[in-house]
């Protein structure tokens, strides 16, 4: 059998791994789980939810049959509430705040979200529509959850709106940067596709700096909004980080997500560096391509780490390991020019540091040798700090600074929300979150005008 025949067969096999993991709820455990709900007066699931979706009328329309109902009411508060369905720690927002936690179990809010929304998008439902033209135009530079979700809501307030993005698919994290276990790329797509339908231009594979610039932008635009988001896992900084073997977890959830699953993990050893949830993701998208072990490696302690509890809990479920307390030194290469082993040191943490956080400090004469063929970086996100200082925007690293009332930047017609203003440390960057800036950002660029034409006016 040729190479070629191999690699399609182990592709085939490979990819039902990658099918989504958690089955949707059929009607009737969405309606048993619907007419549970107390559709409480003054909602605290309200209250906890970044974007305030209106829980329990959703859930009240579900329990009577109107579906659309159902799924325009999410989608009002959340341009990106399908994918939210999926990906929201829902435990920390929503569900955690229901209360019949007190007694017996919360609503799970995530499921009938996620229910609702499948239903329109099975249903090939178009559930908004354009405003009126007001002859303003606005353009916007990320088509991830802040973007989609500025574009959304500009174009409801009658806007013509521009999205710029260097993808050759629109819908940033959601669409390249989430395992397809958990958010398969067509929900992201159809949130895109409900933006598109209002009209908004959405012009992919377009890269500032290249095929646009930002002073064009500036000049050509009514406003200019920067939702790009953040850019690749930095460097590890240690020996031996040319060699072959060495992913960006970022990268690899991005090529499964197109599709590639024969990326040579099947029977490997890999090593993840890092405990967030791009960890997570790069440990259980190493298991489903074939590795017959998967350790996390993390400088700090369990109560330290950054990623969701679900998503903790789903990474054991799938046999990946956790090394506390452990971080690399030096690679080590076989005759090849491949990664064969890691020397690691072990580490104690001591007093907290400017950020709050205890200092990992290594403990002299703990090194020892890890055999591993694959190394994955999952240590944070670099800044798409170039872009940023093309518009000329004062930043903290990267950080954009923004007027916390208005989300305008040190430019006046330059606005920004996502994860781009997304403060180091401070905070929690989640796709909700992001939404809801997207939303503000709308808001404030609407309000922004409307006083302009009353100040004509007057």
């Amino acid at each position: 059998m040729g190479n070629l025949l191999k690699n399609l067969i182990a592709d085939d096999v490979l990819k039902q791994n990658f099918e989504e993991a958690k089955p949707s709820f059929n009607k009737q455990e969405a309606l048993d789980e619907a007419n549970r709900c107390l559709y409480c007066y003054d909602a605290p699931c309200i209250t906890a939810c970044p974007t305030g979706i209106d829980i329990p009328s959703f859930i009240k329309k579900i329990a009577s049959g109107n579906m659309k109902g159902s799924a325009t009411t999410i989608m009002e508060s959340n341009p990106v509430g399908a994918s939210c369905a999926r990906v929201c720690p829902t435990e920390e927002l929503c569900e955690g705040a229901c209360v019949l936690n007190h007694s017996t179990k919360a609503i799970p809010i995530g499921d009938l979200q996620r229910y609702a929304t499948d239903w329109a998008i099975k249903n090939e439902q178009v559930l908004f529509k354009a405003g009126k033209e007001n002859g303003k135009r606005v353009a916007i530079v990320g088509s991830g959850p802040a973007g989609l979700s500025t574009a959304r809501e500009l174009a409801r307030l009658g806007y013509e709106v521009t999205i710029f993005d260097k993808k050759n698919e629109a819908g940033g994290l959601d669409t390249f940067g989430i395992v397809p276990f958990r958010l398969p790329k067509e929900i992201s797509l159809w949130e895109v596709g409900q933006v598109e339908k209002l009209g908004v231009e959405i012009r992919t594979n377009t890269e500032l700096g290249k095929d646009i610039f930002a002073d064009e932008l500036v000049e050509n635009y009514d406003a200019v909004v920067l939702a790009i988001g953040m850019s690749k896992v930095p460097m590890l900084g240690i020996a031996g980080e040319e060699l072959a073997g060495i992913y960006d977890a970022i990268d690899l959830v991005e090529r499964t997500k197109e599709g590639h699953y024969n990326e040579g993990f099947l029977g490997k050893r890999v090593a993840v560096i890092g405990a967030g949830n791009t960890a997570i993701d790069g440990a259980t998208t190493s298991i489903r391509l074939g590795a017959e072990n998967v350790k996390i490696l993390y400088r700090r302690t369990e109560a330290e780490m950054t990623a969701y509890d679900f998503e903790y809990e789903f990474a054991k479920q799938d046999g990946v390991e956790f090394r506390w307390l452990t971080t690399p030194k030096r690679l080590i290469s076989d005759e090849l020019g491949h990664v064969k082993q890691m020397e690691c040191v072990k580490m104690e943490l001591r007093d907290p540091g400017k950020d709050g956080r205890r200092r990992p400090v290594e403990i002299a004469g703990s090194e020892f040798i890890m055999d591993v063929d694959i190394v994955v970086k999952a240590i944070g996100q670099t800044r798409h700090t170039e872009i940023i200082d093309s518009f000329g925007l004062e930043h903290d690293g990267g950080v954009v600074k923004v007027d916390p009332e208005s989300s305008i930047t040190s430019n006046p017609k330059v606005y920004a929300c996502g994860d781009v203003i997304f403060g180091k440390g401070v905070g929690e960057a989640m796709v909700v979150s992001a939404a809801q800036q997207g939303k503000e950002t709308a808001l404030s660029i609407h309000e922004r005008f409307n006083e302009s034409v009353n100040e004509i006016a007057l």
